[in-house]
């Protein structure tokens, strides 16, 4: 078994639906997913051609080498008794997208009996479209993955895969490219790196490092994301502009930190900034890196940067 029973009890309390036969993997579901189907904003994805309704919100990896202050999934240290990085044998590509579709069948099947929601909308999201591999966990750490965004890519899926960067001999090597690679950055500098993102790896930075120079070989649009804590991460915007320059993603994306889940224990409210202040910090990236800003969410506290214009609406 790969969870321990007291972290799988955790985990299902926070409505996380556990995927495959191992436990490795899960769906759950959005904030943004319930929002579209009663009639609400949509994620600030549409921005890329993702309609919310029909996005799964999985991972197939809950585990992670980095323990992020920011973070609202459970880490080690919040637990114990769960070594994250002992991992064992996992299920293939073909069992999880099955199950993470049997499993969001589940989730919207229970608004069937909601009022507010449009039964063509309902229909709609009983056929997803769209893979956001980015709930927990770090996904590079499955070693099918590329496997897995070719499976679905070849049953008409798009993907955006979320990365820590710091496995870019896989990033390297994959098969088949998501439609969109995110990488995270929180921290312009190791230091205050080691600080926000806690990691278990010695070479971390080095090998985030080596995940920046590789972005620019992407095929498909790329887009590093900065999660603002205030008081915390909020500093050296200069740092920040290089790590942009050394990487030159398509895009640049700003978001608040959002004090939810296990965060909470480790951070405040007060460390979540206001939208104006996310607006702030990526009009002066703006001006130091020259990337254009070009839109922002209030619903979803986040700004987009652009080096291209109106960003590229994803396929398969």
């Amino acid at each position: 078994m790969y969870l321990p029973p007291h972290v799988r009890s955790l985990l299902t309390k926070q409505r996380y639906h556990l995927v495959g036969e191992r436990g490795h993997a899960a769906v759950k579901k959005c904030h943004w997913l319930h929002k579209a189907l009663v009639g609400g904003s949509p994620c600030h994805k549409s921005w890329y051609g993702v309609q919310s309704h029909r996005c799964v919100q999985f991972t197939p990896m809950l585990s992670c080498p980095n323990a992020c202050l920011h973070c609202w999934r459970l880490e080690r240290g919040d637990v114990e008794g769960w070594d994250e990085l002992s991992i064992g044998e996992l299920d293939d590509p073909e069992v999880l997208i099955q199950g993470a579709l049997r499993e969001q069948l589940r989730i919207v099947s229970g608004y069937k009996s909601n009022p507010k929601v449009d039964r063509m909308r309902l229909e709609e999201a009983r056929h997803p479209k769209h893979f956001a591999i980015s709930l927990a966990g770090e996904p590079t750490l499955y070693p099918m993955i590329g496997a897995l965004i070719g499976l679905l890519k070849s049953k008409g899926f798009t993907s955006f895969l979320v990365t820590n960067g710091l496995y870019p001999k896989t990033l390297s090597s994959l098969p088949y490219e998501p439609s969109q690679l995110y990488v995270s950055i929180n921290a312009p500098s190791e230091e205050l790196y080691r600080r926000v993102c806690r990691p278990s790896l010695k070479d971390s930075w080095m090998r985030l490092m080596d995940t920046l120079d590789l972005v620019r070989s992407f095929k498909c649009p790329t887009v590093l994301r900065i999660t603002l804590i205030k008081g915390v991460n909020d500093v050296d915007l200069e740092g920040y502009a290089k790590l942009v320059e050394r990487a030159q993603p398509y895009y640049v994306e700003v978001k608040a930190y959002m004090y939810l889940g296990f965060s909470r224990r480790r951070l405040s409210l007060e460390n979540m900034p206001r939208h104006s202040e996310v607006l702030g910090f990526a009009r002066s990236l703006s001006q130091l890196t020259g990337y254009e800003f070009i839109a922002d969410s209030l619903h979803s506290r986040v700004a987009l940067l652009s080096r291209i214009g109106r960003p590229i609406r994803v396929s398969p």
